[in-house]
């Protein structure tokens, strides 16, 4: 599949402060990515220079092959929705969705009335005088009604109550499976829009941790819960990145696949194994490193039996 945005070896420092250090990753076409990290992990920087907002130090963006920066064919293929979006100051959503609709060539009027109902979008009010919520509604309407090539949405949709975030996921899906294209969904939300997404990029200090479609990275990490023995026992040699101790019980969050043999035993140890949602993986991933976690007799687990591949 071919790239949509190609960023190679982007670097953006604001005085002292490192932005991005080296980023490189590419975000392919007509897919639904997830964009995770912290705050100040350099998620928005990232999304403001490929959409040309921001210059970069060194490095550079590319859509479709071509450089944004003053290049007009290609910004009209964009549209990047953040949260707190600005207006002019006399500007009423009316006029927000007139404007929008005239810049974008595949506008989507139809998606548009729909969102404006379901969200109860009031048209003829200021849009710097709406709640949070009204201004979130007025951005994640045009993203979507835009059916731009290349669409950035990051966390417009805090400002959304649960049922209206359900309003814009559901609005999202269906007018991606008539029309797919590339769409980054940057969130603190993780397991909301978990599902959407096809590939999963976070940014951790500046830098790529990871660029992988999400089944795969699903598939690095099992939680292991049981008496607290015999899971430590299993988890003897293996990266433990979680830990959460539960009176006599533990449970491990653990990196690796698993082998049939590891299931094996774990069966007949009686110990459960779950999948870790995207949302504990990212979050377990990006914690700050120190020691490695401790809990109960995990610290001095002897090794269970060996297998193959380092499996108990």
């Amino acid at each position: 599949m071919s790239a949509a945005v190609t960023v190679v070896d982007l670097v953006k420092r604001y005085r002292r402060t490192v932005a991005l250090d080296h980023v490189g990753l590419e975000f392919e076409e007509g897919l639904i990515h997830g964009l995770f990290g912290h705050n100040g992990a350099g998620k928005t920087t990232l999304m403001s220079i490929i959409t040309a907002q921001v210059a970069p130090t060194s490095g550079q963006a590319l859509v479709y092959g071509q450089r944004p920066y003053e290049h007009a064919g290609v910004l009209q293929r964009m549209c990047f929705i953040r949260e707190g979006q600005g207006y002019p100051n006399d500007a009423r959503a009316i006029d927000a969705f007139n404007a929008a609709r005239m810049f974008y060539p595949r506008w989507d009027a139809a998606l548009a009335d729909h969102l404006i109902s379901a969200l109860a979008i009031p048209l003829n009010q200021r849009v710097r005088r709406m709640s949070r919520g009204q201004n979130s509604a007025v951005g994640v309407t045009i993203g979507l009604a835009a059916r731009a090539d290349v669409t950035f949405f990051d966390e417009p949709y805090l400002g959304l109550d649960a049922m209206a975030r359900q309003v814009f996921y559901e609005a999202l899906a269906a007018s991606y499976a008539r029309d797919p294209r590339t769409i980054v969904l940057s969130s603190h939300l993780i397991d909301e829009v978990a599902p959407l997404v096809a590939k999963v990029v976070v940014l951790d200090h500046a830098r790529v941790l990871i660029d992988q479609d999400r089944g795969a990275l699903l598939g690095r990490a099992a939680r292991v819960i049981g008496p607290a023995e015999a899971v430590a026992a299993f988890a003897s040699g293996r990266e433990v990145i979680g830990v959460e101790a539960m009176g006599p019980y533990l449970a491990l969050t653990v990196m690796g696949p698993l082998s049939a043999k590891d299931l094996d035993w774990l069966t007949a140890s009686a110990l459960t194994v779950e999948g870790v949602s995207l949302q504990q993986l990212v979050i377990h991933l990006t914690r700050p490193r120190g020691p490695a976690p401790q809990a109960g007799p995990l610290a001095g687990a002897q090794p269970a039996r060996p297998s193959e591949g380092g499996a108990p």
